[in-house]
């Protein structure tokens, strides 16, 4: 277990952890941290700049352990964020989808099984083949981000909730072709990223956004 020595922001702690499985560099598991979560990753690679509790490990084969030994009742919240290069348009450093395998299907049947509340980040693409049903579609421009990165979001509670604006594509967002550059991480709210990670990385307003249903969500069917 490890985690980066950056100085991480304040926010105010609801007592709740979550499990955010293939996490990359932490940009989704920001936004569950400023949420109020305290937040364990899961990363096949090694993650030296993930800002928190970090296990480098297969996801698929963790989440199957932990289901297995009952440690999964320790999270209020599973995230997972399945590799896409199964579902992404095709590009010259990604090649072929059919170069790798799909990952959402047996991962999102693992998630269902665990028993707990679940969501699931990927691209839109994984939504329109019907891989995933988007409950959210997220654009960085809905929470004032100059970037534009849309992902698709399908939860254990079907969506609902809290309505966002929507895209706003004006000249000058920092599209796909930017995910190379400083400027795209910094945009992103990912600061602490270099530019290889930022490339993967999805901005921590999502995720702060999806916590912030899920608590709703959770507090209406306690009520």
């Amino acid at each position: 277990m490890s985690a980066s020595t950056m100085v991480l922001p304040l926010r105010r702690p609801n007592g709740m952890r979550v499990l955010d499985l293939c996490c990359g560099a932490g940009g989704l598991s920001m936004g569950y941290y400023l949420a109020g979560f305290d937040v364990t990753g899961i990363d096949i690679h090694p993650m030296p700049n993930y800002p928190f509790a970090f296990h480098q490990a297969d996801a698929l084969e963790y989440l199957d352990r932990i289901i297995t030994t009952g440690e999964v009742e320790e999270y209020e919240l599973i995230h997972a964020s399945w590799p896409c290069q199964n579902k992404a348009r095709v590009t010259a450093w990604r090649g072929s989808r059919d170069d790798h395998p799909d990952l959402i299907t047996p991962g999102k049947r693992l998630m269902q099984a665990s028993g707990r509340p679940w969501a699931l980040e990927n691209v839109p693409e994984a939504a329109w083949d019907g891989t995933l049903r988007a409950d959210y579609l997220l654009c960085g421009t809905q929470f004032g981000l100059n970037v534009r990165r849309h992902r698709a979001f399908e939860t254990s509670w079907a969506g609902g909730g809290d309505l966002l604006p929507p895209c706003w594509h004006h000249k000058g967002l920092l599209a796909f072709q930017h995910k190379g550059e400083r400027a795209y991480a910094d945009a992103m709210g990912c600061t602490w990223m270099n530019k290889t990670e930022a490339r993967q990385a999805v901005p921590p307003a999502y995720t702060e956004w999806i916590a912030d249903q899920y608590l709703t969500h959770e507090a209406e069917a306690a009520a």
